[in-house]
């Protein structure tokens, strides 16, 4: 089972920053089910994306960290002597 990754107190502040943006650009109004259905929506469609490049940018900030410590492993190995 997937835990909500967005408390209700915060979707609930979504949807109506949602709801009050189509009122105000679209001119339409929205009830509360088309509106959470609509934020589900671009959810599913866009939220992997998001998702992903948050965690390409989590690899590239943990792998500029680890750089250095590979980098001073390899200056502390030793060559067998001849």
């Amino acid at each position: 089972m997937e835990k909500d990754l967005i408390s209700r107190e915060d979707k609930e502040r979504l949807l109506l920053k949602v709801q009050r943006h189509l009122s105000d650009e679209v001119k339409t109004e929205f009830g509360r089910f088309e509106v959470e259905t609509l934020v589900d929506l671009v959810a599913r469609l866009v939220g992997p994306h998001y998702y992903n490049k948050g965690l390409r940018d989590a690899q590239a900030l943990l792998a500029r960290q680890i750089d250095p410590i590979n980098d001073a492993f390899y200056e502390m190995e030793r060559l067998p002597e001849a």
